[in-house]
């Protein structure tokens, strides 16, 4: 078989422990072991003192248990902190203390705040799309209503939505629509690694930005530890694309670095825009894939809700911009090709507010559901919000299925999901795990009528820690084909029982208990 040419800017990423010693994930590594030996040594030093202190420490652990009580923190969260205090009563809490009132955290917040205050009316809502929804029962004004308090998410009822049950499918129709950009292209992924997948797509950008259409690439800090060099963003710059990477892991010691981009969001011209949870790495497209086969899901939007998708991805770009230009690139949005059915409506959900936008749509869905509620999620950790979510409506006579991994990428997140198995079976809801491999697809769907597709786990970190971006979907032709591929996967999997959870392996069964204590910090 001949071997394929894969466009590169950089050598790949070698592994090895050669590689571990001269990289520069060593020497942040390194670094940060520093500055938290630093901090030992100091606490060595005052120990002998320690008896003087007794008092005030036990004072202090109470007065942080008291103001946990009285936090906003979710019940999970606020347990995890006072069984770490209650261990380590001045570590816990000073770590406590740092990670609610981190300075950088503070910065990024106010400017990101700032960003969505600015462009609040930017994308003026339809008074007749939400009169004709308010006569409906559907609530899905009610949740236009919600969804705004936290920024600009109109719905629409002029966009064209195209469901793809795989990255394969993703590629090849993205591809074309690359291909036809005249003015911009807008790029913005949790993870970019060199190879296949990402050699097609750079391949048409460079020639692109060579034309003189606006190519802006951004992807996620973290990339720089494992799968990108550090100065990548530099090389795509000297092809002439825009590029950055967003939150740079620095050898400094922050809070800010828990707060990752997860969002998943491709603009062509403001006429096509892509989402899911597909990356641009290989084995998102099934080429040399860990884990079994990687079951994934996107979505393609045209139309006027192409403009919200254009909107979430200015506002990330402009968080570290001084002159921010939004306005321009949302005005004139083309309409679909044809009429479409249906309402859509992109939505964005951030870790710097107090709304929990991600989980409060699932569980939005899970409470009005009258006949079925089917999900494919990569990972179960679960606040006591949403598995009452899930379990009420189970017990209520929804028919709540979900399809999990049947070949774990993190043995941990695997379990602490299955810690979760056995009060969903008792309440009604039926598990499956997908037996070819990994399920990556974050896809609700419920009644023939809804659904959701986006990057938005049912982790704490997809639901407290990320920026996330999803599209709901209310009566769209692509809901009837979300629910035929979670059918067409079901039949992939096997189902959870008592006695499969009796027979589960003994680490998983320790590992999901002890987990359990510091969830909410994964």
């Amino acid at each position: 078989m001949k071997e394929e040419t894969v466009f590169r800017l950089a050598k790949p990423v070698r592994k090895g422990l050669l590689h571990l010693v001269f990289s520069r994930f060593l020497l942040i590594f390194l670094l940060l072991v520093l500055q938290v030996g630093l901090v030992v040594v100091f606490y060595g030093w005052l120990k002998e003192y320690i008896p003087y202190f007794t008092v005030t420490m036990s004072l202090f652990t109470v007065a942080m248990v008291i103001y946990l009580f009285n936090s906003s923190m979710d019940a999970a969260g606020k347990l995890t902190w006072m069984f770490l205090i209650a261990i380590f009563p001045l570590p816990g809490a000073v770590l406590l203390l740092f990670t609610r009132t981190n300075t950088l955290q503070r910065s990024i917040q106010r400017r990101t705040a700032r960003l969505i205050e600015e462009t609040r009316d930017a994308l003026p809502q339809s008074e007749a799309v939400l009169s004709a929804l308010e006569t409906d029962g559907s609530g899905t004004d009610d949740l236009n209503r919600y969804l705004n308090r936290s920024g600009c998410f109109p719905v629409y009822d002029d966009a064209e939505t195209t469901y793809f049950p795989g990255g394969e499918e993703m590629l090849e129709a993205l591809l074309p629509e690359l291909a036809k950009a005249e003015k911009y292209i807008f790029l913005e992924f949790f993870i970019i690694q060199e190879g296949y997948m990402w050699g097609r797509v750079l391949e048409i950008l460079t020639r692109k930005a060579a034309e003189g259409v606006d190519v802006r690439v951004m992807y996620d800090g973290m990339c720089e530890m494992k799968q990108l060099p550090f100065n990548y963003a530099r090389l795509l710059r000297g092809m002439g694309i825009r590029a950055k990477a967003f939150s740079p892991i620095r050898p400094v010691v922050s809070s800010h670095y828990n707060y990752r981009d997860h969002r998943k969001i491709l603009v062509i011209d403001g006429r096509v825009a892509f989402t899911g949870g597909v990356n641009m790495a290989d084995e998102y497209v099934n080429r040399g894939s860990r884990f079994g086969h990687w079951k994934d899901a996107a979505l393609m939007v045209k139309g006027g809700a192409v403009s919200s998708f254009t909107l979430l991805f200015l506002q990330m770009w402009n968080i570290d911009e001084k002159d921010a230009q939004l306005l321009p690139y949302i005005a004139d949005i083309p309409p679909a090709a044809e009429r479409p059915s249906g309402y859509v409506m992109p939505y964005g959900d951030s870790p710097l507010d107090t709304d929990k936008v991600g989980e409060t749509v699932y569980m939005d869905i899970l409470y009005r559901a009258t006949d079925y509620v089917h999900i494919m999620t990569p990972y179960l950790i679960l606040d006591g919000e949403m598995e009452t979510a899930l379990r009420y409506a189970a017990q209520r006579g929804v028919d709540v299925k979900l399809i999990l991994p049947g070949i774990p990428d993190k043995k941990l997140a695997y379990a602490l999901a299955k810690s979760h198995y056995r009060s969903l079976l008792e309440a009604g809801v039926k598990l499956f795990e997908y037996t070819p491999g990994f399920i990556h697809a974050k896809v609700f769907t419920s009644d023939d009528t809804k659904a959701v597709v986006g990057t938005i786990n049912l982790d704490y970190r997809s639901l407290y820690h990320h920026f996330e971006c999803a599209a709901y979907l209310y009566r769209t032709d692509s809901v009837s084909e979300i629910e035929r591929d979670f059918q067409q996967t079901l039949s992939h999997c096997r189902e959870v029982t008592g006695e499969s959870i009796r027979q589960e392996r003994l680490y998983y069964k320790i590992t999901g208990t002890l987990m359990k204590f510091i969830a909410p910090l994964m």
